[in-house]
C-alpha cells in the first residue's frame, strides 16, 4: 500500500488519483469550514470553481434553502451570506441550508480527484473521524493519496503539518506501507510541533497574512483538534457528511 502527498494540483496525474481515497486538506479555511458547516446540521456543500458559477446555480434553488458562501483572497464575497470563517458556520445560521461554496483554494482542489475511489475532505478539526476512513483504506490495501490544497496553488506550511499528522497515524502499525518524499516531509513538519497545532499554524505564511486581514479568531478555530467529528464525503459534485443517511 502506498500513501503519497501531493503539495498543490498542478502536478497530479490521473494516475496518482485512481482508484485511490483521496483526503483533500485545506486547514486555512475550507477544510475546517467545510467540516463545521456539515457538524452544524447543513445538507450538503456544493464546491464551485467561481463565484458566477455560484449564483447561476443559486437559481435553481428556492433561496431560503440556500446560503451563498466563499471568499477570494480571504475576504467574503460581496453579496455573499457567508465568507469562509468556521465560526459563521453555526447551526443557526446553516441547518437544513444546502451551501454553495467558492474559494480560493479549497474548492479549486476538490475539481482534481476525478477517479478517486472514495474522497474526503479533511483537516485538523475532523482529524480522528478521518483518519478512520484512512486507515480502513489501507487495512483494505486500498492506496491513499492526500492532496494540499496550499495557497494560490504554492505549496502551505500548515497543509502539510496536516498531511504528515495524517500520514503518521494512517500508516501506524500496518506493515508494507510505502510513502512518498512529500509525505516524509509533511511527517517532519507534524513531528516538530507536535500537538501544538496553533503554533504550527501561526508559523505559515497563510496565518501571519490571515492575521493581518483581521482573521486571528478563523486560526485558533482551526488548530481545535477534533472540534467537529464528521467525515465530508464527496461525490456527485456534493459533499455531504457520512453517516446512517449517507453511506458510501
Amino acid at each position: 500500500m502506498r500513501v503519497e502527498v501531493f503539495f498543490g494540483t498542478s502536478g497530479i496525474t490521473p494516475q496518482d488519483i485512481a482508484g485511490r481515497v483521496v483526503a483533500m486538506i485545506d486547514v486555512l479555511r475550507a477544510s475546517t469550514t467545510i467540516a463545521a458547516a456539515l457538524d452544524n446540521g447543513a445538507r450538503a456543500v456544493i464546491p464551485l470553481e467561481n463565484s458566477d458559477e455560484a449564483i447561476r446555480l443559486a437559481k435553481t434553488f428556492e433561496r431560503r434553502d440556500l446560503r451563498l458562501a466563499g471568499e477570494r483572497r480571504m475576504l467574503p464575497i460581496p453579496g455573499f451570506d457567508l465568507g469562509n470563517s468556521p465560526g459563521e458556520f453555526t447551526r443557526q445560521a446553516v441547518e437544513g441550508k444546502t451551501i454553495l461554496m467558492t474559494t480560493t483554494n479549497g474548492t479549486a482542489a476538490l475539481a482534481a480527484t476525478q477517479g478517486a475511489r472514495d474522497v474526503i475532505v479533511a483537516s485538523y478539526v475532523n482529524f480522528s473521524a478521518s483518519l478512520s476512513m484512512l486507515r480502513a483504506a489501507l487495512r483494505g490495501e486500498t492506496d491513499v493519496a492526500i492532496i494540499c490544497a496550499g495557497r494560490e496553488k504554492h505549496f502551505a506550511f500548515e497543509d502539510a503539518g496536516c498531511a504528515g499528522r495524517y500520514v503518521r497515524h494512517a500508516s501506524r502499525r500496518l506493515v508494507g506501507v510505502k510513502v512518498n518524499d512529500a509525505a516524509h516531509a509533511s511527517v517532519l513538519i507534524d513531528k516538530k510541533y507536535g500537538d501544538n497545532i496553533e503554533r504550527l499554524l501561526g508559523a505559515s505564511e497563510h496565518a501571519r497574512a490571515l492575521h493581518e486581514a483581521g482573521f486571528g479568531d478563523d486560526i485558533a478555530a482551526c488548530a481545535k483538534l477534533d472540534a467537529h467529528p464528521v467525515i465530508p464525503v464527496y461525490q456527485d459534485r456534493q459533499i455531504t457528511k457520512l453517516g446512517p443517511d449517507r453511506e458510501r
